[in-house]
């Protein structure tokens, strides 16, 4: 399968299920809700994870897709010393911010299927980026996916 369209595929994939908890949550959101405290705390690291991971690449070395910018070079400072794809955790900090909003019974198995695209593009890239870039299999072994230490 060529691997655009399975980038174009993931990347869809991803947008809709944050769409679907976006839309629960919209509906759910009340402004004195119990559980704000939770949700608030998830939506900001999100956020500090994802603009950590902006910073510390350069411009045009970013994409969304899976597969690498022809260009592109190997980023391994800031969140990147610790984990492999920072901004998917972000993303994943975001969707579970969502989930906690929406309260529904369908929130966290969509929270779910936002990992098992995530982890899909995540295993795609590793492969291209190790084809891509000599380092990476290095890289790759200190390094963890999503969470530093643990997973």
């Amino acid at each position: 399968m060529n691997p655009k369209l399975i980038g174009n595929l993931l990347v869809s994939a991803q947008f809709g299920a944050l769409a679907v908890l976006a839309l629960q949550a919209w509906d759910a959101w009340q402004p004195a809700a119990s559980h704000a405290p939770a949700w608030l705390l998830l939506l900001f690291v999100s956020g500090m994870v994802g603009l950590w991971a902006l910073s510390a690449n350069r411009l045009g070395n970013f994409n969304i897709h899976p597969t690498p910018h022809p260009q592109g070079q190997l980023v391994v400072h800031g969140p990147y010393r610790w984990i492999r794809h920072p901004m998917y955790t972000a993303v994943l900090l975001f969707g579970a911010a969502l989930a906690i909003l929406a309260a529904s019974s369908v929130a966290w198995p969509l929270w779910c299927l936002l990992l098992a695209v995530l982890l899909a593009k995540a295993l795609l890239e590793e492969r291209w980026m190790a084809q891509k870039h000599p380092a990476y299999p290095a890289y790759r072994a200190r390094t963890r996916r999503f969470l530093p230490y643990l997973l």
